[in-house]
């Protein structure tokens, strides 16, 4: 059931990534600016990222059995309305990907999915490998230039539909809940409104939001960074992209295994620590190698780490018939957070012809991140998890 969350994770995350590694390329097509590029990649992400909180909670309801498979489909409509007709304009473009969002949405079902098939002592490293699914947007890298490049726009696209329609069918027929699984009966909307009275609701979700937040900022941002920064080429700057996202796909079950041992609290402030570093190191524009290098690796495993760590945290803290619910809102807090850093990013160098101010911008979140982590967040973790209500 691990693997084939995890599988189904990854194809919704490659479908949710395509559009990355083609900005550079949709900006010289069609013209666009600096911001209306950011815009474009930065999409996706915020729909994929408030759709998780509606989605979290259906799979409380409906479990991943039924979920899984219904997103898959679901994703195929605007993967195929954007290789076959939806790239011609920035307004067809931005159509398809608003609906891209919602493979986004996966990462909601899975992990309630998941954390329910592990004891509290596996569920950091379950939910750590399953996350490994975000290695989709490595997927999409590696690939759709290069398919675009042989074949043309719609290749990737399609055989992405393909694939996922695949997935959706074996899902259909192999996906099990787990036995025993809690399901609440209480009305949606009132299960969402006690999901927002948990604390451990906003810990998580601000958290999250720069640890995830970054990772996403920087999976669909690199290529116009590294191009635009750098001079890189299209295919190198999507090749140092999917090289970034593998990294931080496997340091998630790392962060979520450490998690198990020492804790989550430790394991977020470390990870913190280093983006921190990295992200000023960054900010001046060093050398691409190997300053530049080895900043951008240690900013993916950081943040990789980091987002396992999270999780591991909401599966320790939140009530069990909540972990959707808990899970969806802070999904959405991350991909929220990857969806702002892009505009940032965009609209500051194009105002001043730079990135450094971005990435200051970064290091002075990450300290606040860190004081709030090493403080208040610590104690909270040494507290009895409160339980829920049956609902």
């Amino acid at each position: 059931m691990l693997g084939l969350a995890t599988a189904g994770f990854a194809v919704n995350f490659w479908a949710w990534a395509l559009l990355s590694p083609l900005g550079p390329r949709l900006e010289e097509s069609l013209g666009l600016s600096s911001f209306e590029q950011s815009l474009l990649v930065a999409v996706p992400v915020v729909v994929g990222s408030l759709g998780r909180i509606p989605v979290g909670a259906l799979t409380d309801r409906f479990g991943g059995r039924v979920m899984f498979p219904l997103v898959s489909a679901a994703t195929i409509v605007p993967v195929l309305h954007l290789g076959l007709a939806g790239h011609s304009s920035l307004t067809a473009l931005l159509a398809g990907g608003f609906l891209l969002g919602i493979g986004g949405t996966s990462f909601a079902v899975g992990v309630p999915f998941v954390n329910a098939w592990f004891p509290p002592e596996r569920r950091g490293l379950a939910i750590g490998i399953f996350g490994m699914g975000m290695g989709g947007t490595a997927i999409s890298a590696l690939t759709t230039v290069k398919l675009v490049d042989a074949h043309g726009m719609a290749t990737p696209f399609q055989i992405t539909a393909a694939v996922l329609a695949a997935y959706a069918i074996v899902a259909a027929l192999l996906l099990r809940d787990a036995p025993g699984r809690v399901v609440p009966t209480a009305p949606l909307a009132r299960r969402l409104a006690a999901t927002l009275r948990l604390g451990t609701t906003w810990q998580a979700s601000a958290l999250y939001t720069v640890a995830f937040g970054g990772y996403v900022a920087f999976s669909v941002y690199l290529p116009t960074y590294l191009k635009t920064g750098y001079g890189l080429t299209h295919a190198a700057a999507a090749d140092r992209m999917a090289g970034f996202v593998l990294l931080a796909v496997a340091m998630r079950p790392v962060g979520g295994w450490l998690s198990d041992r020492v804790g989550p609290v430790r394991v977020v402030t470390a990870t913190l620590v280093v983006v921190l570093a990295a992200a000023l190191v960054q900010s001046s524009t060093p050398a691409l190698t190997p300053v530049g290098t080895v900043a951008f690796l240690a900013l993916a495993a950081a943040l990789g780490a980091g987002s396992g760590a999270v999780f591991a945290l909401v599966a320790l803290l939140a009530p069990a018939n909540r972990l959707g619910s808990v899970t969806g809102v802070v999904g959405a807090a991350g991909g929220l957070g990857g969806f702002v850093p892009p505009l940032v990013m965009g609209s500051l160098y194009g105002t001043y012809g730079s990135y450094a101010l971005g990435l200051v911008l970064l290091g002075v979140v990450a300290a606040a991140a860190l004081t709030y982590t090493a403080t208040s967040l610590r104690r909270t973790a040494t507290e009895e998890p409160p339980s829920a209500p049956a609902d």
